[in-house]
């Protein structure tokens, strides 16, 4: 990871509304992948993505409050100006016909940063933590991009043997993953 990064394990007394203020979740999508049948077929379906501060401070607000209320995890990598360029979070429920998974709920890193190993050492972090909370697996629902999946293979990261159809509904084009711990 780049020196004059700091990794931080948050709790609800870090979470101020501004704290993704200077995150740029910017990604330039080209090609997406699709289930057709039992098949992944990558396709032409260009799109920019780009938080706005609304979305930003819901994701504050709503999704790491909730996270840390229900006894999950956040952590945060913060640069040298102590603004926070990458983060993940994972719930702490074990699911799965045999509890054998917990959920990587987010994982971003700020575009500037992207390449760096940042994501690779929250995916760790994460996974980590998971394996001391009795899980055998992490369960990530993966954007549909190009990208995300190269980064999640490269991993290890595979389809997963169980699909929870709650987290699959929520984002019908995400693949269902899994890595084993």
């Amino acid at each position: 990871m780049r020196m004059g990064l700091e990794v931080k394990e948050l709790t609800l007394d870090d979470l101020q509304l501004n704290l993704l203020q200077h995150f740029n979740r910017y990604q330039k999508v080209g090609r997406c992948w699709r289930l057709e049948g039992d098949k992944w077929v990558l396709k032409d379906i260009p799109f920019v993505e780009k938080w706005d501060t609304k979305l930003k401070e819901e994701i504050v607000t709503d999704d790491f409050v909730n996270c840390l209320k229900s006894g999950g995890f956040l952590w945060g990598v913060f640069n040298s100006d102590n603004q926070l360029i990458a983060f993940a979070n994972i719930s702490s429920n074990l699911f799965g016909c045999d509890n054998q998974y917990v959920q990587l709920i987010q994982l971003h890193v700020s575009y500037e940063y992207r390449g760096a190993g940042v994501g690779k050492n929250l995916f760790q972090l994460c996974s980590q933590k998971a394996k001391q909370l009795g899980a055998k697996k992490l369960y990530i629902s993966a954007h549909s991009s190009e990208e995300s999946h190269r980064f999640y293979e490269s991993l290890g990261c595979v389809d997963a043997m169980e699909i929870d159809e709650k987290i699959a509904a929520s984002e019908p084009y995400d693949r269902q993953m899994e890595f084993v711990i």
